[in-house]
């Protein structure tokens, strides 16, 4: 292996050639106390930056085995550690700039959630670091000098006030493991007394504005739970905190425009992960397979069984594998919904603001109006109770415009001035006093939930192979088959969206038989990294990318709005009975 002596040998060589001698200082370099490997170089100064990693031995790096020896702690040390690193890199570097990317030096950067990542990985054996630099260049011409600081002088003052345990706030850093097991243990927990959800009394849930993640600063209404939800739970680490527990079930948020009834939503649909500590909702738990439903005008569908709510359309097409271009409105939120259901989920979250009207309901004077046999629609409200008690898939729904849902709610909160009422059995009282029925239209029970098996020419192999380039957020490349993520609201991070394009290209590649289901495929998928790491799957030699785990929810969302997606159904998954 070369010495840091070599690299800046190199480095000085180049100096003033032509962009591409870059490539020469590819390879590893041995320093003081770690390992610097240069991954892959960038061809030009405009190109993506160069991808290196520091690898420090665990004798030298100091970090006690037992901070790291379970799944969530090792992700909870990671996490902390690239936040470090990146406040290491804003802290100890500054670049002198030049042409395009040129001085860069970047690690991915970590939001408010805390998620499995590639950026750093911490085993018995050493603590690692994957970042990317911007090699340095004025035009097309190498500032060797320039590149030489990055790696001789900055780069071994980031990496010994990140990488070395002695050189960190080890109190913090546990704190930061801590609340990572108490996370953890909260969804076990409140799986195991029958809830679907917590919010802590103390809870900041409103954000900073419309575009930031980062908690409201002034005039947000802590969280207080009405005393008929209130729970108690003991933490591993935090011990005794309380707050609401909303039961399985199906549950109602109401409450007048403006009182905080979508902020509550919007804190349980971010619940299936875990929050930094300040960020308002470190103690907001979702069950981990909660999606949240929207309807999607314009989506395409591919062969979904939707006929649990929509059949007898006019043109007679069999809703049992319903298939369309371009979705409205009714048909998106069912196929959303159908999809949910078939890779597994036990929480639904709708919000009425994002729902299709003629799909949440159809009251007694339309029904009135409008024969049965002549609205191929069975709306949610006819359906939401037969998703619990056959499929035991409870709804957490945000509705202000329906009083209907009185009548199948087994729990309703009602949002006043931002804070939390139980109102369920006035809301009964309500339902049952009116005199005004509507007549249900839900038949004898749900019905099926169909597989559906990917077919493997759905993603033809292009000049370069199989190549999915993820474009930001919400958007992904397949092709030049733009795949449309934005109204998949649980996608929260980029490097998932970088995930699930290197995840896709593993399934087509490895796992794509035309037998496996989807849900199996993904099943399969996960057993692999889980079992091996992200890393396996990566196309990458070394660093594998900036790469953050999705649910498979989000995967899955990504292959169902494909547009080139073809697939063949399987067998009939069978009607559970009971929750």
């Amino acid at each position: 292996m070369k010495r840091d002596a070599d690299l800046r040998r190199i480095l000085h060589a180049i100096d003033g050639k032509g962009y591409k001698a870059y490539k020469d200082i590819e390879g590893q370099y041995k320093f003081d106390s770690f390992v610097l490997s240069i991954d892959h170089v960038q061809g030009d100064p405009f190109a993506s930056p160069t991808k290196a990693r520091v690898v420090v031995p665990m004798e030298k790096a100091g970090f006690p085995p037992d901070l790291y020896d379970k799944a969530q702690k090792n992700t909870g040390v990671c996490d902390f550690l690239a936040r470090v690193f990146y406040n290491s890199i804003k802290k100890y570097y500054n670049s002198a700039g030049g042409t395009g990317k040129s001085g860069m030096l970047i690690i991915d950067r970590c939001g408010q959630e805390i998620l499995a990542r590639t950026s750093v990985v911490i085993d018995n054996s050493r603590v690692e670091a994957r970042f990317e630099v911007g090699l340095p260049a004025q035009g097309r011409r190498i500032l060797g000098k320039a590149a030489d600081f990055i790696f001789s002088s900055a780069l071994p003052v980031i990496a010994e006030n990140s990488l070395y345990y002695k050189n960190i706030d080890a109190e913090k850093l546990r704190e930061h493991v801590r609340l990572v097991e108490d996370q953890f243990f909260m969804r076990e927990e409140i799986k195991k007394r029958g809830l679907v959800a917590f919010i802590n009394n103390g809870a900041i849930l409103p954000r900073e504005s419309g575009v930031s993640d980062l908690p409201m600063k002034k005039g947000a209404v802590p969280f207080k739970s009405p005393e008929t939800l209130e729970i108690e739970l003991q933490l591993p680490n935090k011990g005794l905190i309380k707050g609401m527990g909303i039961p399985a079930g199906v549950t109602l948020i109401a409450g007048g425009g403006y009182h905080g009834k979508s902020t509550l939503l919007k804190a349980l649909e971010r619940g299936v992960y875990n929050h930094i500590a300040g960020d308002g909702r470190e103690y907001v738990v979702t069950i981990e397979d909660a999606v949240k439903i929207r309807a999607e005008d314009g989506r395409r569908v591919e062969k979904v069984n939707i006929s649990p709510f929509i059949n007898n359309l006019p043109n007679s097409q069999d809703t049992r594998e319903f298939s369309t271009d371009n979705a409205s409105g009714s048909t998106s939120q069912a196929a959303n919904i159908m999809e949910a259901l078939e890779i597994g989920t036990s929480l639904l979250l709708v919000d009425e603001d994002t729902s299709a009207t003629n799909f949440m309901i159809r009251d007694g004077r339309m029904q009135r109006l409008v024969a049965r046999e002549k609205e191929p629609i069975t709306p949610f409200i006819d359906r939401v109770r037969q998703l619990y008690t056959e499929y035991g898939v409870s709804t957490i729904l945000v509705v202000g415009g329906s009083g209907d849902y009185f009548d199948v709610a087994d729990t309703v909160i009602m949002m006043d001035e931002y804070v939390p009422k139980d109102v369920t059995v006035k809301a009964k009282e309500i339902a049952s006093s009116t005199g005004y029925a509507r007549e249900s239209s839900e038949g004898s029970f749900f019905g099926d939930i169909t597989p559906r098996i990917i077919l493997k020419s759905s993603f033809p192999r292009g000049k370069k192979g199989w190549e999915i380039k993820p474009k930001g957020l919400h958007t992904l490349l397949y092709n030049k088959e733009a795949i449309n993520l934005v109204n998949v609201e649980q996608l929260v991070d980029a490097s998932q969206t970088n995930c699930i394009a290197v995840m896709l290209q593993y399934m087509i590649e490895n796992i794509l038989d035309d037998r496996l289901t989807l849900a199996g495929a993904l099943d399969k998928l996960y057993k692999f990294i889980q079992d091996y790491g992200l890393d396996r799957i990566s196309p990458y030699k070394g660093h594998p990318g900036n790469l953050a785990l999705p649910r498979k929810h989000e995967l899955a969302a990504a292959i169902n709005r494909y547009r080139g997606l073809m697939v063949k159904t399987a067998r009939i998954n069978p009607v559970k009975k009971g929750s």
